[in-house]
Order: C-alpha cells, then structure tokens, then sequence
C-alpha cells in the first residue's frame, strides 16, 4: 500500500490499523530545537479520542502517545520523531458478521477488489481510528508555528447551521460543549439532534469550520503547490470528508467581481477577505478560513441489505460502537492537518530566496 506518508519537508507517515496492537508514525524533517510541550500533544489527542462523551463512540481508549524518537530534554534533535498509541480496547467480534459481506459505503468492497484481502476488524487501515496518528504529528506542527493560531469548530450539524460570521464567535467556548460548536444555544440544538440521531441507530454528517491566524505572507508553491490546494489535498484526506471550500467558496459564484474583489489598505492587508488568505495559492497575511463537509457515518446501527463475497444478496445488521455524528471528534483532526500544510509550507519558504 502506497499513500501512507504526507508533506514535503516537514513529512508524516503513519502506520496501524483500528484493531492492532497500535497505531503510530514517524514525523521526518522536523528542525531541531524545538521545546515541545508533552501536555499539549496529549490534550489534542484527549479531544479526538473516543469515549468522551455520550454523542461519540463509547470505545473506551486511553490514546496515550509513546514518543520513542526524536526528542531529548523536551527539544527536538532533528532526527526522526517515532511515535506509537496502543489499541487497549478492541472487540474483533463486533465485526465477524461482515466478514465475508461489504457494508454500503465502506472500503470493504473496493480494498477487497485492490488487495485480494482486508483486514475487516473495524475496517483495519481504512478506520477513522488511524487519524490518532496525525493528530500527533499536527500537535507538534503546532509549536513550530510560532504565533499561528488555528482553530477549528463545528458549525453545521445536518441542517442546523450556525450563520454567525466567525470574527463575531468566542473560540474560548469551542471545548466547553460536547458538540465543539462556540456557539452556546445552537451547540446545545446540536447535540439534542445528534442524540435524537443516535437513538434512531442511525447517523447524521456536518461541517467544520477552521480559522487560522497570524499567518505570514508567502507561504504556498505555485504552480502545482498552491497553499489552498494544499489545505485541500489535507482535507480531502481525512475519513468521510466530502467536501472543501475556502474563502468565498461557491458561494462567491453569484457576485460580481467588482464586489468580489479585496480591496487593498495602505499596508497590504485587504478591506474585506473573500480571498480567504490566499491569493495566487499564496497566502497573503489575512485570515485564512475554510468549511470541511463530512458525511454521515457510514455504519448506521440497523438492519441493511448489502453482498458478499459471491456477489450474493444478504440481510445484516449494523453492530459496534460508532459515531452517530463524527464532526466533534473530527476538529483536532481538521487543525492537526492544517498545522502540517502549514509547518510543511514555513519550511519550504525559507528556500524561496536568500
């Protein structure tokens, strides 16, 4: 399998599957002499574990990081960062029924076509779970960006949506809710659907909000490279997401260019910012903000009809602990990989010119 590493410089690869015996990876390129902080790493992995709250999955997982590399009196080397998060609580069982079937929109179908083999056990590699990884590598990507600030909430729940423009959000609030929505009242609206969801057995998508900060001008490589493709390519990566916009986005298409544009003040920043920080893939020192879209979770606790292996109709059920809804644990995850665009992109811009 290909595909497993990500970033240029400041370059990712992870590895594990959801029911082994651990997930993990190796952060290639950080620089030296960085003091990290231990705490904070683990903190962002607390907020994407499982078992958090009742609107999650109730897989009960400590997601305690090891770090075996790379680091020595609480400062990067330089060297190779290895890291692993042990699996605790699998139940392998849960997921015998659908051994030898596909579940509708899963990867069961397509890695058993691809490899002549998978590992079904909670979908192996193709799991949500192996995101643990990357939150890791993003917490870390974090304290090298020194004064970048990112943050991510969640601001749609089905058709709930929160239509408050972000400068006017409190992002102190974003963990005081279960739902991670800085918004108090639609937060609460949130997570009543969301259960109201769950009870059903069944599942429901939303959209993340993220918000970076403090940005400095000049980081993005044109032509193939561009900062937003980039963020895109990041997004895109991340279990169920479905869709992404930045800026203006598509709901840009429906104005003028005239009021479109950003106009410029005197020292280079703009009136207004439906560029969304980014203008020729480039940032250009504004807030950079964009909307990731997840889908509902696949595994809906139900009866369903899928195939097997034989191309055979059959009846089954939905069973395991899952999600009715993943955009609250998915917010680390969306600031983890914005945070390795962006470490990634600081590193290549000291090469733009002496």
């Amino acid at each position: 399998m290909a595909g497993n590493s990500f970033g240029q410089l400041f370059r990712v690869t992870t590895f594990g599957e959801s029911h082994g015996k651990a997930l993990g990876g190796i952060i290639d390129g950080c620089p030296a002499g960085i003091e990290l902080d231990l705490e904070r790493i683990q903190l962002d992995l607390n907020r994407r574990k499982p078992g958090q709250s009742s609107i999650v999955t109730q897989r009960k997982e400590p997601d305690t990081v090891e770090i075996y590399s790379g680091i020595f009196e609480g400062k990067t080397t330089g060297t190779p960062i290895g890291f692993a998060i042990h699996n605790t609580n699998q139940k392998s069982k849960d997921y015998s029924h659908i051994k030898d079937s596909y579940r509708p929109s899963h990867a069961d179908y397509v890695y058993d076509k691809k490899y002549g083999f998978r590992d079904y056990r909670g979908g192996g590699r193709s799991s949500a779970r192996e995101t643990a990884s990357r939150v890791v590598a993003g917490a870390i990507a974090k304290q090298f960006l020194h004064g970048v600030q990112i943050n991510a909430f969640v601001s749609q729940v089905g058709g709930m949506k929160l239509d408050k423009p972000y400068h006017e959000l409190d992002f102190s609030k974003i963990e005081s809710n279960a739902v991670r929505c800085p918004d108090t009242e639609m937060a609460q609206k949130m997570e009543d659907y969301i259960k109201s969801i769950k009870k059903e057995g069944d599942t429901i998508g939303g959209v993340i909000t993220c918000v970076i900060q403090n940005v400095p001008v000049g980081l993005g490589e044109p032509v193939f490279d561009k900062l937003h493709a980039k963020l895109g390519e990041a997004m895109l990566s991340i279990n169920a997401v479905k869709g992404f916009e930045y800026g203006s986005g598509f709901a840009g298409v429906a104005m003028k260019g005239s009021e479109h544009n950003d106009a410029y003040n005197a020292d280079g920043t703009t009136k207004t910012n439906r560029s969304g920080g980014v203008q020729g893939g480039i940032s250009n020192g504004m807030d950079i903000y964009f909307n990731v879209a997840f889908k509902p979770v696949a595994t809906v606790l139900q009866s369903y009809e899928t195939i097997n292996k034989d191309g055979e109709k059959v009846a089954t059920q939905g069973k395991g602990r899952h999600d009715p809804c993943v955009v609250p644990r998915a917010v680390p995850i969306v600031e983890a990989m914005a945070a390795m665009v962006l470490a990634d992109y600081s590193l290549l811009a000291r090469t733009n010119k002496i």
